[in-house]
């Protein structure tokens, strides 16, 4: 996305977060359709261990709640498996939650935090997006 103008799709999709009970059951649908899981990573602070899956330009990302507190483990409780949330990829996700907290948009952080791989992070909320959860992310 980005304060320069990449929500006009320079940034594109960087991932679709989907839900799951166990990254070891789940990637074995998506190993099937020749993908191959190239990183797992626990995130203690979320509570979640993710798995990234190259697809195209773009990546599947698995997310598995570590702890029942979690995001990811009400998000399960409440809905089942599935799609969490969509990312954008962002130039400038601090400028990016300035811009849309001033266009009125509700974001989820008081600021962007910590995410997988060295990323920076922020939510939309999804009553500020049509229904999607949207996480914006800065790559390191």
């Amino acid at each position: 996305m980005g304060a320069a103008g990449s929500a006009r799709g320079s940034g594109g999709i960087a991932h679709v977060g989907i839900a799951v009970r166990s990254i070891e059951e789940a990637r074995g649908f998506w190993e099937a359709l020749g993908l191959v899981v190239e990183h797992v990573e626990e995130v203690p602070h979320e509570g979640v261990r993710v798995a990234m899956i190259p697809c195209g330009t773009s990546r599947i990302e698995l997310l598995e709640p570590t702890r029942e507190d979690s995001p990811i483990a009400t998000f399960l409780a409440k809905r089942g498996p599935g799609i969490h949330h969509l990312c954008l990829a962002s130039d400038d996700v601090a400028a990016d939650d300035r811009r849309l907290r001033e266009l009125g948009f509700t974001l989820l952080r008081p600021e962007p935090t910590a995410g997988a791989e060295g990323t920076r992070v922020q939510f939309v909320h999804p009553k500020s997006a049509g229904g999607v959860l949207v996480e914006l992310a800065e790559e390191p």
